[in-house]
């Protein structure tokens, strides 16, 4: 049984949530998003919250029916707050830059690296070290940081590399003599 499935998905003033057939559209200040439900899963508009319910007891059902939920909750909050993941830059030389609709990245390697902003996602650099990565679409946002931090991430003798702010990098000591 779901924990998270049982909870219907509340939805705050300023935003306007549509139910069509298998097909969730949430709309907000932010923007406009829409989610497929799968089929073992129905969906239902009621007393201003999102209600997502199996429609029989199998595993699959059961399985995509808290994931929908989130799905739906992950929508609703995107289109209100918005979503943002920071990385830090540590090394020597190492800098990000934003030119027009190109992150470019000093990451130590003998050329920089010239990152497409991919759409929907707006990327900030507020200092050199830091980069802060926002959208509405959190699958967006987390897959544009994971590339960044993909180029160069952190090795655990230096700390060197690109990593999440709220990341813990394990050190190891170094080669004794």
């Amino acid at each position: 049984m779901s924990r998270v499935g049982k909870k219907p998905v509340p939805v705050p003033s300023g935003v306007t949530a549509t139910v069509d057939g298998q097909t969730v559209k949430v709309k907000g200040t932010k923007g406009e998003l829409s989610f497929v439900v799968p089929e073992e899963v129905k969906v239902v508009l009621e007393n201003g919250a999102v209600a997502v319910n199996p429609r029989d007891t199998s595993k699959t059902a059961r399985a995509k029916w808290g994931m929908s939920r989130a799905q739906v909750a992950n929508l609703v909050e995107g289109v209100s707050k918005g979503f943002e993941k920071r990385l830090e830059i540590n090394g020597v030389g190492y800098k990000a830059a934003v030119a027009g609709k190109v992150l470019k990245l000093s990451l130590g390697y003998s050329h920089d690296i010239d990152y497409e902003i991919p759409a929907g996602v707006t990327i900030v650099t507020p200092k050199p070290t830091e980069v802060v990565v926002s959208g509405i679409d959190k699958q967006k946002v987390g897959q544009t940081a994971a590339e960044i931090r993909e180029y160069r991430g952190p090795e655990p003798y230096k700390g060197k590399g690109v990593k999440y702010s709220d990341e813990f990098i394990f050190r190891k000591e170094g080669k004794k003599k």
